[in-house]
């Protein structure tokens, strides 16, 4: 099932898929490296893997991957752009409406992530 890792220890086998590349794409977790492998998602510790499947590779699908595999990060952007328009409509001095519509929007931004984050955790 996408989601659900599995953890390769270092000292029971050091493996890397032959053709995995190195990436940026998707959300480290603290891993030292991570790589992708069709729809594998692998993440380098010092000491073990961690591999998921994704069910959209974000390298041929990039808004596909982030619709299925992280809504998290759409929601949050969504909360983010929401929060500053709605702050520059109602304040006219363009400052403070500038300042506090960034506060708001990273906060708002932050609070929808992490909160579709857990829902996602306790859906699957």
């Amino acid at each position: 099932m996408p989601g659900d890792e599995i953890e390769v220890p270092k000292e029971l086998r050091e493996f890397m898929l032959e053709g995995a590349q190195e990436t940026l794409l998707g959300q480290n977790n603290g891993a030292d490296r991570q790589y992708r492998y069709g729809n594998l998602h692998i993440r380098e510790y010092a000491d073990k893997f961690l591999v998921h499947t994704d069910k959209i590779d974000p390298r041929k699908d990039p808004l596909g991957h982030l619709v299925n595999d992280a809504p998290e990060f759409l929601i949050g952007l969504a909360c983010a752009v929401f929060t500053g328009s709605q702050i520059t409509k109602k304040h006219s001095n363009k400052n403070s409406s500038l300042i506090l519509g960034t506060i708001l929007s990273i906060a708002s931004g932050y609070l929808g992530y992490v909160g579709t984050k857990k829902i996602k955790s306790y859906l699957e």
